[in-house]
């Protein structure tokens, strides 16, 4: 239930975050706000390191204001001055930080402008390079509270921080505020269902995939201009304006009746997409018929093309890029396979058990507080990747189970990990801080 105030006029909350890039922690940003109160809070949201791809329209989309102070990591120590004045200028109540550099920078500021700073950790402390490991931890207890996406992500902190010199009272409360879905949006759709991609051309919105490259679908060398279609129109922005996962699977050569299995993902090393690909392709030699999406980008991607190319079997593969609209692709996939080494509480994976997608993982960082093993899905140890080849097969090969998973994923995410119950549990913290009512509590 959400947390109710008397308000005469609306708390504003700034977001600290160092860039906006299309990773989990910074798509909760809008996220979250679109089914905040507005009537209530007023958000804004600061960065610093502008990205080419990056989610600031979406933002603003959901009515949050966004300013840039650019700078690099090092650089943020002499924005303090800055952001200071700025903070002062537009009457801010809360500063609510993401990562550690933003919350490095927002404990600095906290301490001269004496306002409650919430700051939320999404990875465990051991990820973290060394620079901004002992920067978090040796800051770490000059804010009100600290917001932890997973148990895991809590328990690291505290095991971290337990041997620093704390006065009694001292230490701040550790809140586990676990990732949420909006199960309203993401959700299992009819396959002809179409989703509008808002200011995004056609030839943008749906890249072709043959083999592992992404081919500009109005490449005249391509049968009907790459569109799969002939409906005489040449502006290509009358015909593009929607996508549905119907046309996604003609427009990326996907057969119909194929298993299609797939992952949303920032391409980092974390996520291992090397081990995903290998898995890939151990599967295409029990099971000739399957092919496999992965939706996002980044510095990994030319290696895994390299490796896709060099297999033999590239006509299975559809690497599409970074999507604004995540939904029609999801709709693909039969099931969701993540081989990554740590993560927080991955978003893109809850998103994708909303829309009924069944999760093939290993039990990396939050995921197995999410994934029963055996009901929403199959889990391996981290270092047991290859037992995930088996639990695809499997899935695969029996609709029954199959179709179980897909309905108890979405159950599962209804029940413990909807945007509501995670909104609710933001406000209550907001409120408790802006009133000074704020009581630490003890464990977690």
């Amino acid at each position: 239930m959400q947390a109710k105030t008397k308000v005469t006029q609306k708390i504003k909350i700034l977001h600290l975050i160092k860039s906006l890039g299309r990773g989990g922690a910074e798509k909760l940003i809008p996220e979250t706000a679109l089914v905040h109160d507005q009537s209530c809070f007023e958000f804004h949201c600061l960065y610093f390191y502008h990205q080419k791809e990056n989610i600031v329209d979406e933002l603003e989309r959901a009515g949050i204001q966004v300013h840039l102070i650019p700078s690099g990591n090092l650089g943020l120590f002499f924005q303090i001055g800055k952001v200071k004045k700025f903070i002062e200028d537009n009457g801010f109540q809360i500063i609510h930080a993401h990562l550690p550099w933003a919350g490095i920078l927002a404990r600095a500021v906290g301490s001269r402008v004496s306002i409650p700073i919430v700051y939320t950790e999404h990875n465990t402390w051991d990820r973290y390079n060394k620079v901004s490991y002992w920067g978090n931890r040796l800051t770490f207890k000059k804010q009100d509270v600290a917001i932890a996406v997973s148990n895991e992500v809590a328990l690291s902190m505290q095991l971290n921080s337990m041997w620093d010199p704390y006065r009694r009272g001292e230490k701040p409360s550790v809140r586990v505020v676990q990732n949420g879905v909006n199960t309203e949006v993401f959700r299992r759709v009819e396959p002809s269902t179409t989703y509008k991609v808002p200011n995004t051309k056609y030839l943008e919105a749906i890249p072709i995939a043959i083999g592992s490259k992404i081919v500009d679908p109005g490449d005249s060398s391509l049968e009907n201009g790459g569109f799969g279609i002939d409906d005489g129109k040449k502006n290509t922005e009358e015909i593009a304006q929607f996508l549905s996962p119907d046309s996604l699977k003609v427009h990326l050569g996907i057969p119909e009746g194929v298993k299609v299995i797939g992952k949303v993902a920032v391409f980092r090393s974390q996520k291992r997409l090397w081990l995903w690909v290998e898995l890939a392709l151990r599967i295409l030699k029990k099971r000739n018929d399957v092919h496999f999406l992965l939706v996002g980008d980044g510095e990994w991607r030319a290696r895994l093309e390299k490796q896709i190319e060099e297999s033999g079997k590239a006509q299975h593969f559809h690497l599409v890029g970074v999507q604004k609209e995540v939904i029609p692709y999801l709709n693909l996939m039969d099931i969701y396979l993540s081989s990554s080494e740590f993560e927080g509480l991955p978003i893109a994976m809850l998103e994708a058990m909303a829309c009924e997608v069944p999760v093939v993982a290993t039990r990396a960082g939050g995921i197995g507080e999410v994934i029963q093993h055996g009901v929403q899905g199959f889990l391996s140890g981290i270092d047991d990747w290859e037992e995930l080849q088996g639990y695809c097969l499997q899935l695969l090969e029996d609709d029954v189970l199959h179709i179980k998973m897909a309905k108890a994923a979405r159950e599962q995410v209804e029940k413990y990990f909807s945007m509501k119950r995670m909104v609710a549990d933001l406000e209550r913290i907001y409120l408790e801080v802006i009133n000074k009512n704020f009581k630490p509590e003890k464990g977690i």
